[in-house]
């Protein structure tokens, strides 16, 4: 098995903006005014959500690609509940993150339902983010040495 490490890193810029690096892409992330942010991106939670709908679009043209489907054109949207008083620290008793996401994928392609229902499982069943997001993945917080952090 060989494991590839995907990096990004982060730095607060100014109140919730925070300007992210992701190989040479640089990307803000930031709240909504009415959360105190200027609005200068989307909020960490949009990001999760997109970084879902981008993966199973990738993933579903990697698949249509090797089995040869005729697939036209992928689209998603993708929705996740969340009770801001749980990460706000308001109510300790809400769930801190979404306690659901759906996701609506769009299919254009002579495909039959039944293809269509076979092709969105096995999208589902290859997509990394949905893989962590469905399946508790270990994350470990470690305090960095300034030196370490570019």
């Amino acid at each position: 098995m060989s494991l590839k490490t995907v990096s990004v890193e982060a730095s607060q810029i100014n109140g919730f903006r925070i300007e992210t690096h992701a190989r040479h892409h640089i990307v803000h992330v930031d709240q909504p005014a009415e959360m105190g942010g200027s609005d200068a991106g989307p909020t960490p939670l949009e990001f999760l959500l997109i970084s879902l709908a981008s993966c199973l679009l990738t993933v579903g043209k990697i698949v249509a690609q090797q089995r040869n489907l005729p697939v036209r054109n992928l689209s998603a949207r993708v929705e996740g509940d969340i009770d801001p008083d749980g990460f706000l620290g308001r109510n300790p008793t809400v769930r801190v993150g979404a306690s659901q996401i759906r996701v609506y994928l769009r299919i254009e392609g002579d495909l039959t339902p039944e293809g269509k229902e076979a092709f969105i499982r096995e999208i589902e069943a290859r997509c990394p983010i949905s893989d962590n997001i469905g399946h508790a993945t270990p994350i470990e917080l470690v305090l960095a040495q300034e030196a370490s952090i570019a």
